[in-house]
């Protein structure tokens, strides 16, 4: 993997975190600090996924 290309796979999960967390942050409300720690980890789970998914999908 080139540099190029691992920055961008960095990007992409970080903005497929955000988003996911952001996304949980809204539906949620109000929180405690444990319910963070568990959607923020949730978000990286989820990033990782679709990051795997984009990459089965664009391989055809």
């Amino acid at each position: 993997m080139t540099g190029r290309a691992a920055f961008t796979a960095a990007v992409g999960l970080v903005a497929w975190w955000a988003g996911l967390a952001l996304l949980w942050l809204v539906l949620i409300g109000p929180v405690d600090t444990l319910e963070v720690v568990v959607g923020l980890s949730c978000a990286a789970v989820g990033a990782v996924t679709a990051r795997a998914a984009g990459r089965a999908v664009s391989r055809r």
